[in-house]
């Protein structure tokens, strides 16, 4: 019968919350990036501009058809060759936003493309500005329709970050390990880490469905 242990675990959970706080950093600041990113890609591939677009489909190709583990090494680990080296926290973020930005650019770009294009020819006619129209008549609309889709890509991008302990990133991941490497409890451990990434899950959920009801409460169509 195997006995738990949880003490020499708890003594260390300083150090989990550490890492679960930088994790929510990671997270929140590889979002907000990767959503500008995802943004101006989307806008970029539904440009009339055909370089611009091949570009970026061989961007979101290239990212979405490799494993988040290899573009993470090649950041950190290849970039180095070219003379540019990040610490292991910037070297995840990079790959974060890199990553979410691939993803993303196909949901906005769904979104703007479900906007009618009778809506823009009205915004037209108003005399808005081609900025405008995309502020207000595309963009909007737009994130209202893939909200639910966004920040389901991002609880996976948060759940995906612990794969930047591999390399020696201060996540929740990382401090895990070290702990257990200390403690020897595997199992405790690991259990603890399971649960923190669960309530971090449901907590964003639950933020997140907030803002849907704050910022998206206005109707479709009168």
């Amino acid at each position: 019968m195997y006995t738990f242990n949880f003490e020499p675990v708890l003594a260390g959970f300083d150090k989990l919350l550490l890492g679960a706080w930088v994790t929510v950093q990671l997270s929140c600041a590889a979002m907000v990036i990767g959503l500008i990113l995802s943004i101006l890609c989307a806008a970029g591939k539904t440009s009339r501009v055909a370089p611009l677009r091949w570009v970026i489909d061989a961007y979101i190709e290239i990212i979405r058809n490799t494993p988040f583990l290899v573009q993470i090494f090649f950041i950190f680990f290849g970039l180095p060759s070219l003379g540019i080296r990040l610490s292991p926290n910037s070297a995840a973020l990079v790959a974060l936003v890199v990553n979410f930005g691939a993803y993303g650019t196909e949901i906005i770009r769904a979104g703007i493309e479900s906007i009618q294009k009778g809506q823009v020819e009205a915004g037209t006619a108003l005399g808005l500005s081609k900025l405008q129209i995309f502020r207000y008549i595309i963009m909007k609309p737009a994130l209202r329709t893939v909200y639910p889709a966004l920040t389901s890509q991002f609880i996976y991008l948060m759940l995906t970050s612990s794969v930047v302990s591999a390399i020696s990133a201060d996540d929740l991941a990382a401090a895990g390990n070290d702990l257990q490497s200390a403690t020897f409890a595997s199992f405790e451990v690991y259990i603890i880490i399971t649960a923190m990434y669960l309530i971090m899950s449901i907590g964003f959920s639950a933020v997140f469905s907030m803002i849907e009801k704050a910022a998206f409460r206005y109707p479709l169509s009168r």
